[in-house]
């Protein structure tokens, strides 16, 4: 028994030196430990923070982009309002000018004809005033001369047609202030109040246009 336990303190020996180091070491290690620990926390806490800054920068950044792209929407959509406003007052002017065009084309003759209206008007004064019991083979002067002047003005007639100029001869049409001027008023039997009783002088419209009224004597009540 002796010799065992001599034998048991014999194998211990050789090891306690390095026990008793390992328990003086053991108290830096832990300390050694514990700040890895402590430097990994903070670590972790300053990568955290870190986080949640480049968050906090980058949802910053988002709504200042959001703003940039929201101011540059609202020019956009001026922009584009004004261009075709734009486009819109070209093209009224272009239809303006272009129904000028037409109408100059159309009524640029208007004074011409007015001139030309005063020739028709005497010829037609003048086949009028010819008495038509006079209008004999026995009088072939007399005859060719009215019969030319008739030729005339149903030439003259059929030029003013070709250029939109029409007769208007309103008998028994109901007056109109636009195409009519009434020159006197009269009761008539018969005939309806407002109703054109006599053309005193022929009126002409120039493609639909009045250019010169009709010279009439309306109808009024007795």
């Amino acid at each position: 028994m002796a010799a065992v336990t001599q034998c048991v303190r014999g194998a211990l020996r050789p090891r306690l030196p390095l026990l008793s180091a390992a328990i003086r070491t053991s108290p830096r290690l832990l300390c050694a430990a514990t700040q890895q620990k402590n430097t990994g926390q903070n670590l972790e806490e300053d990568q955290s923070q870190s986080q949640n800054e480049q968050k906090v920068e980058a949802s910053s950044a988002e709504k200042l982009l959001a703003e940039e792209k929201a101011k540059l929407e609202e020019q956009l959509k001026e922009v584009t309002e004004k261009y075709k406003r734009a486009l819109a007052d070209v093209e009224n002017v272009r239809q303006r000018s272009q129904k000028l065009v037409e109408e100059a084309k159309l009524y640029g003759i208007q004074s011409f004809c007015k001139d030309l209206l005063e020739v028709a008007d005497i010829l037609e004064k003048a086949t009028e005033s010819v008495p038509k019991e006079e209008i004999k083979d026995d009088n072939p002067h007399l005859k060719s001369l009215y019969e030319g002047l008739v030729m005339t003005e149903v030439q003259i007639q059929k030029v003013f047609k070709k250029h939109g100029l029409l007769r208007l001869n309103p008998v028994g049409a109901k007056f109109d202030p636009y195409e009519h001027e009434a020159v006197f008023h009269t009761p008539m039997e018969g005939q309806e109040a407002g109703t054109i009783a006599l053309v005193s002088k022929i009126g002409y419209k120039l493609h639909g246009r009045t250019l010169r009224p009709a010279l009439v004597g309306v109808v009024k009540d007795p």
